[in-house]
């Protein structure tokens, strides 16, 4: 269908793809995945034809029709939602075609969340969110061979993600899916292209399946590497120890040149930290931070809720889930009274809230720098944790210098999470905390989220995120509130019980655990002296390789250091080839200090 051959992609002389290659076939369903900024999008845009790359080249039918649905577009102006759909409509139908597709684009519409009563809404009273939607929808009823989706449940609530996946499932497209939900990819895809350090790896797996063969890899990677290193160790102390003996001589120049030709493995960086976000301890609250009895609340005319009645007891973890519109964000609001509403919301004793919303990036200090945002918040030991927080949350390296004034949206809000991360609170009250962090950040604050002592509100529609996290759901419909006990799988199971919308059960898989990388020692009582004084001679021979990897980084620094200095001159600010060797050189400090903390940490 569709050839990826050797593509490089270049923003300023850096590299973000290299030399690239892989085929998409018909009918595959591809789970993009890699870290923030590790070039999904741009990939994306690339087969789309919305840049031209680098280098390489795509090859792709002339009939080929593709639909590209990216995070941020330009929305139609004008027209109703109705008219905005049947822009799409064939043009040389009959009366029959016609029909079909308005059958078929009523399907889609509500599929996606849409009442009838939208229909002759104009798109401009939409949220942007629900704007997404009618583009979703327009893209689906134009049947592409192949879709590009970047993030396409970002703006869905559970009832939409789960008719979407449903839909991506039955058809006969071939799919390219970037999403941060993982239940949503595990349940569509069967093939995963990871994308880490401008290189790809193509699993014919879905994401679950991904993550330990991945593992594997990595380990292989791993000893290869290390069986490499110690090779190297021995032959080096063979060269040194017999370099003057002349009965030796032949043997060591054999010894030399076999070094000389030897391919160097190297081990794929990829993040093997376990990073354990901990809130500090919570203030005891009274046993009831929220109490709601008869609650009501109207906009004019429009009903959102009625005669809500539910119970928050000290430590319960809830999630408010329910379609797009039906007041989960409301009630939220009148629970922070900052709306007025009929009926009685009790605030409980010695409640102290932290609330996150994505307005609550707006509070920000902008002259701040992300460091300094965080390092003011932060009290106590955390203080000596603050640059792994903000690495977890995509704020490494140069980032964390960065003022708050020069960040995107999506940036700001999960600066704002950090930041309630570090706040002594009871009750935690979040609004879509995951619409912005990729798997690895929302897996280090799910973590903490468990381990909070306090009581939890979560308004979200990220099933795996919510999954293990929350005991107790509400569920807003209609303008009723109604409590289901259990989580948000046992939610879902009572959804299909009731006939409402077939629900696909999701394929629990335990993730792997990263951490082991070598096999386990025999233990030291066990070893006998020959055995033990091996193990020192190797021991030494390894803290010799230590220390001349650490003397390489050192000069490499020290080479970035004067190119720093070089770039800064004003003569130099165009000087492409300063710039190539200046990332190249800063790769090479990555990768050696890569290798250091493996050599380092192998027992």
């Amino acid at each position: 269908m569709l050839s990826i051959e050797h593509l490089t992609q270049e923003f300023s002389s850096r590299p973000v793809l290299e030399d690239i290659s892989f085929l998409i076939n018909d009918r595959d369903k591809i789970a993009l995945v890699g870290k923030n900024g590790a070039g999904k999008t741009t990939l994306l845009r690339l087969i789309a034809g919305e840049m031209q790359p680098t280098a390489g080249h795509i090859s792709r039918p002339a009939d080929l029709k593709i639909g590209y649905l990216p995070q941020h577009m330009a929305h139609a102006e004008g027209t109703t939602l109705r008219e905005e759909v049947m822009t799409v409509a064939p043009a040389n139908g009959n009366d029959t075609d016609l029909s079909r597709f308005v059958a078929e684009m009523d399907r889609t519409v509500i599929g996606l969340g849409f009442r009838r009563s939208d229909f002759d809404r104009s798109c401009s009273e939409f949220s942007g969110g629900w704007r997404m939607r009618i583009e979703l929808a327009k893209i689906l009823l134009q049947h592409p061979d192949l879709l590009l989706l970047d993030e396409p449940t970002n703006h869905l609530d559970i009832e939409s993600i789960e008719w979407l996946e449903q839909f991506l499932k039955a058809s006969p497209a071939a799919l390219l899916l970037v999403s941060h939900d993982r239940a949503f990819i595990d349940n569509i895809t069967n093939r995963t292209i990871e994308i880490t350090l401008g290189r790809i790896y193509d699993y014919k797996a879905n994401y679950s399946h991904f993550l330990e063969l991945r593992k594997e890899r990595h380990e292989q990677q791993v000893r290869a590497y290390l069986n490499q290193q110690k090779m190297i160790r021995e032959t080096e102390d063979f060269i040194e120890r017999f370099r003057y003996k002349a009965t030796k001589a032949v043997q060591v120049q054999s010894r030399i040149k076999q070094l000389d030709k030897l391919e160097r493995l190297e081990v794929d960086q990829e993040d093997t930290s376990r990073l354990r976000l901990r809130f500090p301890p919570a203030p005891r609250s009274g046993d009831f931070p929220v109490i709601a009895d008869e609650v009501s609340k109207s906009f004019g005319d429009h009903l959102v809720f009625h005669d809500a009645t539910f119970t928050i007891r000290r430590g319960e973890k809830v999630a408010f889930v329910g379609r797009n519109g039906e007041g989960k964000t409301t009630m939220v609001r009148c629970i922070m009274q900052q709306l007025d509403y009929e009926g009685t919301l009790r605030i409980g004793h010695n409640v102290k809230i932290g609330y996150f919303a994505q307005n609550q990036a707006a509070m920000l200090d902008e002259n701040l720098t992300v460091f300094q945002t965080i390092d003011y918040a932060a009290k106590g030991e955390i203080r000596t944790k603050i640059r792994d927080i903000l690495g977890a949350f995509m704020f490494g390296g140069e980032a964390s210098d960065k003022k708050v004034k020069v960040l995107s949206g999506g940036e700001r809000s999960r600066l704002a999470m950090i930041r309630l991360l570090l706040e002594e609170v009871n009750l935690l009250i979040l609004d879509e905390p995951t619409n912005h962090l990729d798997m690895q950040s929302k897996d280090v604050l799910k973590e903490a989220l468990i381990h909070f002592d306090g009581t939890l509100i979560c308004v979200s529609h990220d099933r795996d995120f919510l999954d293990s996290l929350v005991n107790k759901v509400y569920e807003f419909t209609n303008g009723r509130v109604i409590e289901h006990l259990g989580g948000i799988y046992d939610f879902l199971r009572h959804k299909n019980i009731d006939s409402l919308q077939q629900i696909e059960r999701k394929d629990k898989t335990t993730a792997p655990d990263t951490n082991s990388l070598t096999s386990e020692q025999p233990s030291q009582a066990k070893l006998d002296f020959q055995q033990q004084k091996q193990q020192q001679r190797e021991q030494r021979k390894k803290e010799k390789l230590i220390a001349q990897t650490e003397e390489e980084i050192a000069q490499l620094e020290q080479r970035q250091a004067a190119l720093e200095q070089q770039l800064q001159l004003p003569e130099n600010q165009t000087n492409q080839q300063l710039f190539a060797d200046y990332e190249h050189t800063r790769r090479l400090i990555e990768q050696k200090l890569y290798e250091w903390e493996i050599l380092s940490s192998d027992e």
